[in-house]
């Protein structure tokens, strides 16, 4: 096997941002300790490491490369090679790569596509009946009808909770068979009765990854073959799907027809989107999921998804710059539950199907607005339709600064409003912002009340 070398300099380009944002650097002994000077290769030290002159790089393509192939097993059997040795780079050549799997990223690689020629891409779904019952602790399904289907498939089991009627949602891998009895990777640990009418989907995220770090995923296109799949929740999957993760970069990367969101990423932290380009999903373009903490969100193109930007629940400390946000269906922007002191700044919001920037309302309990966030120098033109909003504030959101945005509506003014901000809200600071074309510059319902 051929086995490619990168340069020191060009590997650790690509994780300085993520190493730098989780505060590693000169100021990492401020307790008084002395600052590592010599780094060695010490064994159980994750923190401090030598800058290797060269580390590990593997070619994946279709002719001539390391690996050879065409599926997600060539792509999961080089990116397992190289965490296993400890790190390094997944060079993904020219040519189309049709999964039935999601690709499974371990920590401390990074995967490289060729640009535009490199596309990853997955089967049409299909949906079955579940044709016995499982119990929480069985690690086996039998499918009424398991024509369609493989050992290796990514999978995504549903129904009905029969305890109290929720959905049940298991992800999974098909690993064995005997007819229609199928061995899962891992145990069920919820009831699938056929009384809840459960269901197999072959539907899975293109890149996903759960407890893993210091990943780059870079220069690549992923196609979510929408017109032959099914909707996938996005808190379950995406073109990429990330769980509990820390320090990933997904630069350069291209997001599309997804029948679901392009990317999403729950619980991870200092997570950085940087010029990619996540367009035509039926869902959501990014999505920094529930608890996410310094997301880095800049240089976009998030262009006729469902909705451009969703802040999602509890999401701080984040940042959403120089992004072009256009023509999506609903919301440019859309920030709400606890996602608070974060900052939206230089984006280009245009052609919003309702509303540019939404401040979402959630009563459900004391305090679960999106308060002290900054929206400034923003362009947020032609938003909605004839009574559409381009900035809405709604709930008990307060303490947000709106300011120096240029706000603009090029068609008739018709009922359209510059900024609404409810009779319920809070503190709202605007100032210096450019408004013109609308029916309504600043609808201020606290004033009526």
């Amino acid at each position: 096997m051929n086995r490619l070398l990168d340069t020191r300099r060009r590997f650790l380009s690509h994780f300085g941002a993520a190493v730098a944002s989780a505060g590693f650097g000169s100021h990492l002994f401020a307790d008084g300790r002395p600052p590592v000077t010599k780094p060695r290769a010490t064994d159980g030290d994750e923190r401090f490491e030598p800058n290797w002159d060269q580390r590990l790089t593997i070619t994946v393509g279709q002719t001539k490369a390391d690996l050879v192939g065409h599926d997600d097993r060539v792509l999961q059997a080089a990116v397992d090679y190289v965490a296993r040795l400890g790190g390094g780079t997944v060079q993904v050549l020219p040519g189309t790569y049709t999964l039935r799997s999601a690709i499974v990223l371990p920590s401390k690689i990074r995967l490289r596509g060729s640009g535009a020629d490199s596309i990853i891409t997955k089967i049409p779904s299909q949906r079955v009946d579940l044709g016995a019952d499982s119990d929480w602790y069985d690690q086996e399904i039998t499918l009424k009808d398991a024509k369609g289907f493989r050992v290796g498939d990514g999978i995504v089991l549903q129904s009905k909770n029969p305890h109290n009627g929720s959905q049940t949602v298991v992800k999974r891998t098909l690993v064995a068979r005997s007819g229609n009895r199928f061995k899962l990777n891992d145990g069920l640990r919820e009831n699938l009765w056929l009384s809840g009418k459960p269901t197999c989907a072959s539907l899975f995220p293109l890149l996903a990854s759960e407890y893993t770090s210091d990943v780059v995923i870079e220069n690549i296109a992923l196609d979510g073959n929408l017109d032959n799949n099914e909707n996938f929740n996005g808190n379950y999957g995406g073109c990429i799907f990330l769980q509990d993760c820390n320090r990933y970069t997904i630069r350069e990367v291209t997001a599309r027809k997804y029948n679901g969101d392009g990317i999403s990423f729950q619980i991870c932290h200092d997570v950085v989107v940087e010029n990619c380009h996540s367009h035509d999903n039926a869902n959501l373009g990014v999505h920094p999921g529930s608890g996410s903490q310094r997301p880095l969100i800049r240089n976009n193109r998030l262009e006729r998804n469902n909705l451009g930007l969703f802040w999602c629940w509890g999401v701080k400390y984040g940042l959403a710059e120089d992004n072009f946000i256009d023509a999506n269906r609903s919301y440019g922007i859309s920030i709400g539950h606890c996602d608070t002191d974060n900052v939206m700044r230089n984006n280009e919001i245009r052609n919003s199907g309702k509303i540019g920037i939404l401040f979402r309302d959630d009563s459900r309990g004391q305090d679960f607005w999106a308060n002290r966030n900054i929206v400034e120098n923003n362009k947020i033109f032609d938003s909605g339709p004839e009574d559409g909003v381009a900035i809405d504030i709604s709930g008990k959101t307060k303490d947000v600064r709106i300011t120096n945005n240029e706000i603009r509506e090029t068609r008739m003014p018709m009922k359209r409003t510059a900024v609404r901000i409810g009779k319920d809200a809070g503190k709202v600071e605007l100032t210096d912002n450019r408004i013109e074309g609308f029916a309504t510059t600043i609808d201020d319902q606290r004033a009526t009340t």
